[in-house]
């Protein structure tokens, strides 16, 4: 008798195909399709043992008859029109109740699009983020939920059974409706392409400023990795230092070409910071930073163009490790600090109620930014409900007022040195404005009314206020004053766009 699949999965890729041997090998049947044929037979004929309980389906119809109703199919196709256009050739073969889950690094507003669609026809949708690249999605990945709680529940078993673990625990949560997920997943990556761009920041001032090798410098990120900063990234950059090209010996990240790519979901993330007005700016500065890296030939111009301009990349090697390790740590708290604060104001924007204390322990295993650090940030989130930013919890404090003065030396080496550090910049001038009590902005607020008549509030009066600016003007100088129209008060001449 034939088997009877518990679940469906479309699309054969890396991620697809060794989530579905996860799958299987937890003991559940999965019927599996690939547009491409070819693709589907390679991945059944190297299944080995777990072949048993798994189907091929040559059609989409075959696929959705292998499957025990009420169905549940699995998307792992590329991002964006591919999702759609296998969701219009998938729906008329479904029946009402069936559950599809994407589990794809979908843009959130997709999926909030997608699911209100597919619950008028009758079908059931789940966003799922899922971290921990290849090696995650075969052996237990880091899995973010989006959807209605009944979605969730029809599938909860299968998702807890193939998640990594945690003492025990499975990295796998409902976090909230619809789009929810993905935009943790999103945020997820923002913060990893910061903290990835961080530890590259580093590696760059031990091999251009204090003239160490790759098996010097991932000797450093080994000993790391037995402290605080101890961390899948950490772990894996001494593995990737230390390993060497078989036909030359030389390092093999001495020759990889510097240039980064990106598949967008980090540029996402600081797109939807921006539109919420919340400040990610080391995230911002490490997907600069790639977008940066892309430029090669310019950069090889420039540096031909301006030379050394009177730099000194010579760093005391001995001083400079010495405060990198707290340094770093220092820039990654400020990360994710940065990241959650977007998700909490997501949380607020879309009503999702998004578990920061979950969202952090379903991160400690599986996912690309499992660290130490997450326990800590969930345990600092419970004692701490209402912390408007994770800068201001006692356990972060406690951290950063040790690690911030190792930050603001190895910035200044950075600047003094001529070497690029942008995200670590980024995150120290983010630190250093947020503890501020008062800053600057009171002048540029008096700048915006000046010309924009946009109104500012006083220290000392309540209410909407605008400034005697009549009297500035007259202080202008005449030449100065042909460069652009004049006005006695820009609160008589009305609103001014920036």
């Amino acid at each position: 008798m034939a088997i009877e699949a518990d679940i469906g999965l479309i699309g054969l890729g890396v991620m697809g195909a060794n989530l579905a041997l996860n799958i299987a090998e937890n003991g559940y049947p999965i019927a599996v399709f690939n547009r491409t044929a070819e693709k589907l037979r390679v991945f059944a004929d190297s299944a080995g043992p777990l072949g048993e309980r798994i189907i091929r389906a040559g059609t989409l119809a075959e696929l959705v008859a292998a499957i025990r109703p009420p169905r549940a199919i699995i998307l792992m196709v590329q991002a964006g029109e591919a999702v759609d256009q296998q969701l219009e050739q998938l729906q008329p073969l479904l029946a009402p109740g069936d559950l599809i889950i994407d589990a794809g690094n979908a843009n959130f507003r997709d999926t909030i699009r997608r699911a209100r669609a597919l619950d008028e026809a009758g079908l059931s949708f789940l966003g799922l983020g899922v971290s921990g690249g290849e090696e995650g999605a075969r052996y237990g990945p880091s899995l973010m939920a989006g959807g209605t709680e009944a979605s969730y529940a029809r599938v909860e078993g299968i998702l807890d059974a193939i998640a990594a673990k945690y003492n025990g625990e499975a990295c796998c949560a409902r976090l909230g409706p619809d789009g929810a997920g993905h935009f943790v997943k999103t945020i997820h990556n923002g913060i990893e392409y910061a903290d990835m761009q961080m530890i590259a920041e580093i590696y760059g001032l031990m091999r251009d400023g204090a003239g160490m090798s790759a098996g010097e410098i991932a000797t450093q990120f080994r000993r790391w990795n037995d402290g605080p900063l101890r961390s899948y990234l950490i772990e894996i950059t001494a593995k990737v230092l230390e390993t060497r090209d078989p036909g030359s010996e030389t390092p093999v990240t001495d020759l990889i070409l510097d240039r980064a790519g990106q598949k967008g979901t980090g540029r996402w993330s600081v797109i939807e910071a921006q539109v919420m007005g919340v400040p990610a700016t080391a995230i911002e500065a490490a997907v600069a930073a790639r977008s940066l890296s892309a430029l090669k030939t310019e950069r090889e111009f420039a540096a031909a163009a301006y030379g050394s301009l009177g730099s000194s990349s010579a760093l005391e090697r001995a001083s400079f490790v010495a405060t990198a390790e707290m340094a770093l740590l220092a820039g990654k708290v400020t990360a994710y600090a940065q990241g959650f604060a977007v998700i909490a104001a997501a949380s607020a924007q879309f009503g999702w109620n998004l578990p920061l204390p979950a969202i952090a322990r379903i991160w400690r295993a599986g996912c690309i930014i499992r660290s130490d650090l997450l326990d800590t940030i969930a345990s600092a989130f419970e004692a701490e409900k209402e912390a408007p930013n994770l800068l201001v919890v006692p356990a972060f404090v406690r951290i950063m007022q040790k690690a911030v003065p190792q930050l603001r030396a190895v910035v200044s080496d950075a600047v003094g040195s001529g070497l690029p550090v942008p995200s670590l910049a980024a995150a120290l001038s983010h630190f250093e404005a947020y503890r501020q009590s008062r800053g600057t902005a009171n002048l540029i607020q008096a700048q915006r009314d000046f010309f924009g008549a946009h109104g500012f509030d006083r220290t000392d009066t309540a209410g909407v206020h605008h400034g005697p600016w009549g009297l500035a003007v007259s202080s202008v100088s005449p030449a100065a004053m042909l460069d652009g129209p004049t006005r006695s008060s820009p609160a008589n001449s009305g609103p001014v766009e920036e």
